[in-house]
Formats: C-alpha cells, sequence, structure tokens
C-alpha cells in the first residue's frame, strides 16, 4: 500500500514544457544581469524556459556548452568559444559538458521543475555527459543546488560548481526521493 503510493507519487505527469527561448529580457534575471542577450546567444549558447499550464514562462536557465568546467564567466566565454570553434570539425556537436550558469523563476516552484526537465533534456542526449553549474558564491545558490540533488564540485574565487548526475537509473531516482520522504541518508 506504501509502495504503491509512492510509485503513484513518483509517476506524476510533467506540467510543464522545455522550449528553447529566441530572446528574454536580460534586466529580468535576478543571478547575472550584466551579462547581454547576445553574449546568451553566441558560440552555441542557449536559453531555455519552462512553459506551464497556463502558457507562461515558469523559470529561465542559459546554458554554455563547454568540454571543462569553468571557474569563472570570463573562462566560460572562452571555453564555449573553444567548444563552438571545435564544432565545425565534429558535425556540429558542441561541449560534452552543459554548463548552467543562471537560472530563476518567474513563477513560485518554477527554478525545480526548470532543474528537472533540463536533467531529463541532458539525459537523453547523444552528446551531453555532465550538468555543471557556474554558481555565484552566494549561500541561497548553495541551499538551492544541494537540496535540488547536485553534488558541489568546487568553490571558486567569484563563483562555485554543482554537477547534477545524469547517470542516475530510474529506481535510483525512485530511491533516492523515498530516502528524502523517510529521512533517511
Amino acid at each position: 500500500m506504501v509502495i504503491a503510493k509512492i510509485k503513484k507519487a513518483l509517476e506524476k505527469k510533467a506540467k510543464f514544457e522545455l522550449l528553447e527561448l529566441p530572446f528574454i529580457d536580460v534586466k529580468e534575471d535576478p543571478v547575472r544581469p550584466e551579462l547581454s542577450l547576445e553574449f546568451r546567444q553566441a558560440y552555441g549558447r542557449k536559453i531555455y524556459g519552462i512553459k506551464d499550464e497556463e502558457g507562461d514562462i515558469a523559470a529561465v536557465m542559459c546554458f554554455a556548452f563547454t568540454h571543462g568546467i569553468p571557474t569563472s564567466v570570463e573562462e566560460m566565454d572562452r571555453l564555449s568559444k573553444d567548444a563552438a570553434m571545435q564544432a565545425v570539425h565534429r558535425a556540429g556537436v558542441q561541449g560534452s559538458i552543459a554548463i548552467a550558469y543562471t537560472v530563476w523563476a518567474k513563477k513560485k516552484g518554477g527554478g525545480k521543475h526548470m532543474v528537472n526537465e533540463v536533467y531529463k533534456m541532458i539525459k537523453e542526449s547523444n552528446h551531453l555527459s555532465r550538468l555543471v553549474t557556474l554558481s555565484p558564491l552566494t549561500d541561497m545558490a548553495r541551499k538551492f543546488h544541494l537540496k535540488n540533488g547536485a553534488k558541489e564540485v568546487q568553490v571558486n574565487l567569484t563563483t562555485q560548481n554543482f554537477e547534477y548526475d545524469i547517470g542516475l537509473d530510474e529506481w535510483e531516482k525512485f530511491r533516492d526521493r523515498a530516502k528524502g520522504w523517510f529521512n533517511i541518508k
């Protein structure tokens, strides 16, 4: 009975649709408002949003694709340019690491759902092997990523990196969620 309830809770249908966004108002970004729209779209970088049941964008996340983990926005810029140039010789496949460098919710719970939808997208990708953040050096960012299942990779001078394990199978995700419900370590 309990197992059936747990399984039913975990099998809820997604209420969100992940979309690549052609543009955003960068002033809405509370994390990195100084980064222009042109920066966010250059060298294969992408902007994603999740649309909720009402058709509104509930959260936004920006990505760069690299072959290494950056410790600053400037290093991410260099690494994503390098990966973009290498992609010219690799049939357009750019970078094996998705670097999430900003995320914000426009609606309550949007950030968490954004992480879940992006996680699924990257797990299903044929060329992306890692999902890593380039987060500001704040307690809020740290708590958000740890609460959503990321592991701390490193703390840098002005940023911190977290990694979401995209190698977990379904049963492992169920196990980890159930552990959280029952406060099991």
